[in-house]
């Protein structure tokens, strides 16, 4: 369910942007073209390691799930007045995005897999702009290892959970003298996932999903002075920017008849624990107030089998925006209300394998900047677009 652009980023790549608010449900697999909707209730591939890993009980003896995907959109940012100073403008660029994911069935109630996938991280650039020795860039790339276990407890009830293993590489870069001036660390953070499945009729199954907080330390100088406002020293909120909220996923899949489903999600993310992300200024009275709030998820999504070959998917989810007014957001943090309408289909080739394409388009709402002042502007109405393939074998 969590930009400076938090984004999905995959296994090949060592830059990027996860969503309710902040994070994307985009990861090059079949959720794509659902807008997330029923992921945590579905398991249909492999890639339930990251959505609900008791769905693993539900998938043939070995399994193999991969994804491709790109991703761009624009996020433009703009100055209030200018007044010779130079505006940023798009400050999202267009990037890949990969994913794998095996399971395997150790015997008729125990299954183990194992995820490697892109889950977190962030990428800005806001090029040559007249605050660039406050950031010109700022890149946090995060990859997870997932090894995960499920155990069927009865025909209609299955648990299962994930250590996460979280690699994570935070880079700053600002304009120092004309110079580009580079800060770069690294840090190991663990996250759990537990999930939750169960069959309520021969229809219908709930799925209901845990994720813990994912933490990272960066030895990184946020500190700054600018030459527009000497002798006064600026703060960017570096641990504000690279921690991920605990999550709750609650999803339902209703098998109407062998040619439809329905599907849909109930999301909650803890963001009200990161306080005011905002930059700060030394010597001004710090503001305690608490700019983030909880954000909620919910998604609604449709499958159409029309042959056996085929499967047709359908989805839009809303996810609530992060702060408690869109006026007053963090430079580094744009994000709000965002509204997500996805389509896709998949190919049944063989027996034993399938291939997928999906196409996803987020509109978020828009947003002001108040601080520092001498930087205050606008984002107008950015969006993003992802494309992607998956393919499934089973064996």
């Amino acid at each position: 369910m969590k930009k400076p652009i938090l984004i999905f980023f995959g296994l090949f790549f060592s830059q990027t942007s996860h969503a309710s608010a902040l994070y994307f449900y985009e990861i090059g697999t079949e959720d794509t073209a659902l807008a997330g909707a029923g992921q945590a209730a579905r398991a249909q591939d492999a890639s339930t390691i990251v959505t609900n890993p008791a769905g693993m009980t539900r998938l043939p003896d070995h399994m193999f799930t991969g994804g491709l995907q790109a991703m761009d959109g624009d996020v433009s940012y703009s100055l209030d007045n200018e007044n010779g100073r130079k505006s940023p403008g798009d400050i999202m660029h267009f990037f890949p995005n990969a994913s794998a994911f095996y399971t395997q069935k150790i015997n008729d109630d125990l299954y183990a897999g194992i995820g490697l996938y892109g889950n977190y991280g962030l990428s800005i650039d806001y090029g040559n702009w007249q605050g660039d020795r406050l950031i010109k860039k700022s890149s946090m790339v995060a990859m997870t290892l997932s090894p995960s276990l499920a155990y069927k407890i009865n025909d209609r009830l299955s648990v299962g959970g994930s250590v996460n293993v979280n690699y994570g590489l935070l880079s700053l870069t600002r304009n120092v003298g004309g110079n580009d001036e580079k800060q770069q660390d690294h840090d190991w953070a663990l996250s759990y996932r537990l999930g939750l499945l169960m069959a309520l009729t021969d229809q219908t199954r709930a799925g209901i999903t845990w994720t813990s907080e994912t933490k990272y330390n960066f030895d990184i100088n946020g500190k700054v002075r600018l030459p527009d406002v000497p002798n006064v020293d600026y703060d960017l909120p570096i641990s504000a920017l690279v921690q991920a909220p605990q999550q709750i996923m609650l999803s339902l899949v209703h098998d109407i008849n062998k040619q439809w489903s329905v599907m849909g999600d109930l999301g909650w993310q803890d963001w009200s624990q990161f306080g005011a992300p905002q930059i700060t200024v030394s010597g001004q009275e710090e503001d305690k107030k608490n700019r983030l709030k909880d954000s909620w998820h919910t998604a609604l999504g449709v499958q159409y089998r029309p042959t056996e070959q085929w499967r047709l998917n359908a989805g839009v989810a809303f996810d609530s925006t992060v702060y408690d007014s869109q006026s007053d957001v963090a430079l580094t943090l744009p994000t709000g209300d965002e509204w997500r309408f996805a389509t896709g289909a998949q190919y049944q080739i063989t027996q034993q394998s399938n291939i997928g394409v999906a196409a996803s388009y987020l509109h978020m709402q828009s947003s002001r900047v108040q601080s520092p002042a001498i930087y205050k502007g606008s984002y107008d109405d950015p969006y993003f677009w992802f494309a992607s393939v998956n393919y499934s074998y089973q064996f």
